[in-house]
């Protein structure tokens, strides 16, 4: 993407996909209830649940958190534990605690109004490039890019570019290219239009759908057959593989949970406790400072795994039921408590079906 005839060709290209794209997405774009009121408050949110986690799934979650937290000063102020509880389910936790610290800062910054300029965006926490890109174009109307990996394998086959979108030159080359020639009008929906395309017919597992493609006639790697080839990306490195012994620890309808570190994954969230290794039901007894004559019961459930951006955890279980103190550094839930309360990460879906 270097010389200028190359440049030119590729802006032109793009320049050309406008009006064909917000042509298509006014007859396909899907009915999203952050679309239908696309409020600076609503948007942030909405791309924040999106990432990484498929749209449909979002839909319930980010309902039911608009429900509770309809706005940035409700968002401020909540209890870190029922923010988590309203993000149980999601994954990567850190995100909804980015959410409250970016609105304690819009509170105190900007006396509680979400900016508008991406430079200030990018200030607060958990916001970078793409979502304050979506933001701005979105919820303002500003004619900023927004590119995820969505736009950047629709805009590589497009240009039949070789760049690694995994690589942030290739990025930054993309970005430029779409500021230099995206709508002056209508910013949110060619934003929009770019990720359903994305999302819906040049998709990122499988062959694209290039028959129903609004950019078809556009598309260098579809006429060089290049799509299974392009966009480039590095392979990710193998994730670590960790092995876990997972224990539900019961008690007169009452399960024992523990928190985790404040650091490090799944940092300070509640969690059946577990250990490393995969133990035999004595090595369970012992490595939790238990006595046998406190274990009225053990039984073994179904092995399991979770698989984390760069941590396999494959597990083991058992249900223990007890009839004296749970281990240390446990407290004590009942069903519901468990049901509104205490939010489980997905890494213990597979047990908590056990609980009674």
């Amino acid at each position: 993407m270097d010389n200028n005839d190359d440049r030119n060709n590729y802006t032109d290209r793009l320049k050309a996909i406008n009006e064909p794209l917000l042509v298509w997405y006014a007859a396909h774009a899907r009915e999203l209830p952050w679309r239908s009121e696309p409020a600076p408050y609503r948007v942030w949110i909405s791309e924040i649940m999106l990432q990484q986690t498929r749209v449909e799934a979002v839909r319930s979650y980010f309902d039911r958190f608009m429900r509770a937290l309809p706005d940035v000063a409700a968002l401020a102020a909540v209890d870190d534990d029922r923010l988590m509880k309203l993000w149980e389910g999601l994954g990567y936790y850190s995100r909804a605690r980015n959410l409250k610290k970016a609105a304690q800062r819009v509170m105190e910054t900007y006396g509680g109004v979400i900016p508008s300029e991406p430079e200030e965006l990018l200030t607060l926490p958990g916001i970078g490039d793409y979502t304050a890109g979506a933001i701005a174009s979105i919820a303002f109307g500003r004619a900023v890019p927004a590119v995820d990996g969505n736009v950047l394998r629709v805009i590589s086959r497009l240009l039949a570019s070789r760049g690694d979108i995994t690589k942030a030159t290739t990025k930054k080359q993309i970005t430029q290219f779409l500021s230099e020639t995206m709508p002056r009008s209508r910013c949110g929906d060619f934003t929009q239009a770019l990720f359903e395309v994305g999302a819906l017919i040049c998709v990122p597992n499988g062959a694209p759908k290039c028959g129903e493609c609004p950019l078809r006639s556009l598309c260098l790697a579809a006429d060089q057959e290049l799509t299974a080839e392009i966009p480039v990306k590095t392979a990710a490195k193998p994730r670590r593989v960790e092995e876990r012994t997972v224990c539900i620890f019961e008690r007169g309808g009452e399960v024992a949970l523990r928190r985790r570190p404040p650091e490090g994954l799944l940092a300070s969230l509640y969690e059946l406790p577990n250990a490393e290794g995969k133990l035999e039901p004595d090595e369970v007894i012992a490595a939790f400072g238990l006595t046998s004559g406190t274990v009225l019961e053990i039984e073994p459930l179904p092995a399991a795994k979770h698989i984390f951006s760069h941590v396999e955890w494959r597990m083991i279980g058992y249900r223990l039921r007890l009839n004296g103190d749970f281990p240390t550094g446990c407290i004590a839930a009942d069903k519901e408590k468990l049901d509104t309360t205490y939010a489980l990460p997905n890494a213990f879906a597979a047990y908590k079906r056990f609980i009674c």
